[in-house]
This record gives structure tokens, sequence and C-alpha cells, in this order.
């Protein structure tokens, strides 16, 4: 038994991390429903991830802004931002073609007396107005991205003047040192919850695929399908942006492959936080972009929801009849990538933005009922896709960035 946890830890990540995933889907398919019994693991892991969000964010950051101008750090908010509006639209527009061409939904029909609430989407001026917490503590207990963000710039900028002022340099020495201290032990706590990952990524795909079934893959085959096609092509896109600023791709995916196989499995972009800055950290980014951006990219920047968003809208178009024109197709693009500003990267969220698209555009609620019932088989894809359009920006930023300051980075 020894020698066999031994072989455990010493084996790499991303082998014990696809076996487990091997292993979920076998037993899913074998046990079914029954295979739900494993949950209580898979929750431990989201537990255990979420755990580190805050502490990682926060210290992350605020060390992150003592180790860079305040000069640098707007200039590379500002290109990330922009880096995120932009690929979000181009990800909706990649779905809308490869959806236009490939047709989901065609021969299918659907039952106008299905029901179905559309969630309440927050918006985007509800999101902008969360960027600054009323009450610090709840932006914290709420996982408030935007809120814990602002707090830790804030108070990395405090710390960056009081280390810079002759009257209190030594306190603010001090204090940033505890910071330094307080985020290398969080970075240690993570080596230990990266050995259990591969454990809930097998309880949670068991669960999944348990849940889901062949019935549910199979009569929505061709949706997922297509889904799936436009989320490889999004991937392509990446990787070509990578080729020409000089990131190597694969540098890049051997380090993104463990966050994006996380995010597949647990549908969760601020879930896999803490993985995510992991592999910034390793591709050897500066942390005082990676502190920023990616904490942002998991609350706004959504390219897979986008690709979602667009092959829905087809999908619905084509089992209701309706025709989509230039003009819908110019709003989809509009609209979505508003919504998927103003949605929160967790699992749910993908149907939130589909309903409020459909509004918009006048295609029935009742087909967004019927998308529901493949949510998570395709949820799954997306946010691995959000995940990676992060660590993709992050990168180029980041290549960008080093380059003007002096030391490129590999």
């Amino acid at each position: 038994m020894k020698t066999l946890w031994k072989g455990y830890i010493n084996a790499s990540l991303i082998l014990k991390i696809t076996i487990a995933l091997i292993l979920g889907i076998i037993v899913g398919l074998i046990f079914g429903k029954e295979a739900a019994v494993l949950s209580p693991l898979g929750d431990l892991l989201i537990h255990l991830l979420s755990f580190l969000i805050i502490p990682l964010v926060l210290l992350t950051l605020i060390v992150g802004v003592n180790q860079t101008k305040l000069s640098h750090l707007g200039r590379m908010g500002g290109k990330i931002f922009i880096y995120y509006i932009l690929t979000s639209a181009f990800a909706i527009i990649v779905g809308l073609v490869v959806a236009s061409i490939l047709h989901p939904g065609s021969g299918m029909s659907y039952s106008s007396h299905q029901g179905f609430n559309v969630p309440k989407n927050p918006g985007v001026i509800s999101v902008m107005l969360n960027i600054i917490p009323s009450n610090i503590i709840s932006a914290f207990s709420e996982l408030n991205m935007l809120g814990i963000i602002f707090t830790a710039l804030v108070f990395g900028i405090a710390i960056s003047y009081l280390r810079s002022s002759e009257e209190h340099g030594e306190l603010g020495e001090h204090v940033y040192k505890v910071v330094e201290g307080l985020n290398e032990a969080t970075l240690t706590i993570m080596k230990a919850i990266l050995q259990f990952v591969p454990i809930g990524i097998f309880a949670i795909m068991a669960k999944t695929v348990g849940n889901q079934g062949l019935d549910t893959l199979l009569s929505l085959g061709k949706m997922i399908t297509v889904l799936y096609v436009a989320l490889i092509v999004q991937i392509v896109v990446y990787s070509v942006l990578m080729v020409l600023t000089k990131v190597k791709p694969g540098r890049f995916f051997a380090q993104a492959r463990t966050p994006m196989l996380t995010a597949f499995v647990t549908q969760s972009s601020s879930g896999t936080l803490p993985l995510t800055l992991n592999a910034a950290k390793n591709l050897g980014i500066p942390k005082s972009l990676y502190g920023f951006s990616l904490p942002l990219g998991s609350t706004i920047n959504m390219d897979g929801a986008a690709i979602r968003i667009a092959v829905s809208a087809v999908f619905a178009a084509n089992i209701t009849g309706t025709h989509l024109g230039f003009t819908n197709m110019m709003e989809i693009v509009l609209i979505g990538t508003l919504a998927s500003i103003g949605t929160a990267g967790v699992p749910g969220a993908g149907i939130i933005m589909i309903a409020t698209v459909f509004a918009q555009i006048g295609l029935p609620m009742e087909t967004v009922g019927l998308l529901t019932a493949i949510d998570a088989l395709v949820g799954m894809g997306c946010t691995a896709l959000n995940v990676t359009g992060d660590l993709v920006g992050t990168a180029i930023i980041g290549r960008k960035e080093t380059k003007v300051e002096g030391h490129a980075l590999q």
C-alpha cells in the first residue's frame, strides 16, 4: 500500500487526471445514476479549490502590485480588458459560422407547450457596481470576484505607497513581507490539494456521465457535436494568435491542460481559478499581470459560453423554422458579448446568457428548456474554453509586457 501511494504521488498530474477522466466515464456508463454515491468526493474537490480562491487572488494580486510600477499595471489592465471583449465577440462569430455551416437542430421539432422560467440576468450595470463592494466581508463571503480584485488592488497600492514613503517605509516593508509569506504558504497548500484533484475529477465525471446517460447524448448529439467543433476551431484561433505573438503553444498547453481538464469536469471557471493561477505561475507570466487578469477573466471573459450562445441560437432557429438574417446575427454578437460580461463563471450561467439573447432576438423560450437537457454536456467544454481563453490572453499580454520591460517571456 505504501509503495502504491508513493507511486501515485510521484506520477505525472496530467497522467493521473487523464486516467481519472477515463475511469469516471466508464463507471458512469456502467452504474448510471447510482454513480452519484461518489459525489461527496467531487464536492470535496470543489470545496478545497473554493477554499483557496480568496487567499490566492487577494495575496497574489497584492504581491503583484508591489512588484511592478502602477503605470505598467494600468497599461496591462487596459490591454487585457480589450482582449477579453474582442475575443468574446469573435467567439460568437466563430460559433455562428460553424453552426450556419453544420445546421444543428435541422429536422427536429419541439413542443410549444414546454414551460421554462427565464433565470434572472444580473446585467452589465450590476456587475460594474459590484466592482466596489459596500462591505468587504460580504464581498469575500459571496465570492464577488470583482470586489475582491478591487480590494486587493486598493490594499496593494496602499502597501506600495507605504514602502516608498520615508515615514512608513519600514512598516510598509514588514507588511509586505507578511503578505508575501502568506502567499507562499497558500501556494504550499495548493501543492497538497493538487494530489486530490484526480480523485475529485473521477467522482464528478462518474456522476455527470451517470446522470446524463447515452440517451440524452444521442438525442441531441448533433447539437453537441457542432458546439464542440466550434470550440476546437476557437482553440485553433488561440494557437494562431500565440504563434503570431511568439508564445509557444506546446509549452502553453503543457501547463494549461490541468486547469482545462479540471474546468471541463467541474464546469466552474471560478472554482478552477487556483489551478489556472498555478499554470500562469509555471509559464513564467508576471504575477502582477496574472494576479489581476485571471480573476477578472473568470468573471467577464467567457469565450466558450459565447460560442454556446451562437450555436444555441442557430439550433433554436432551425427547429422553429426561424430565419436568422445578418441583422439578427449582429444582434447576437452584440447582446451575447454584453451578456457574457454580466454573468458569473459558475455552473448554469450559460443558460442565463442563452435566455437573455433569445428574449432579445425573439426566439421562443421553450427551446431554452430543451437545451437544459444537455446543459452539463455542453457546459463542460465551454467552461474549459473559458479558462483557456483567460490563460491565452494573459500569456499573450504577458509576452508583450515582458518585451516592453526588457526580459522576454520564454
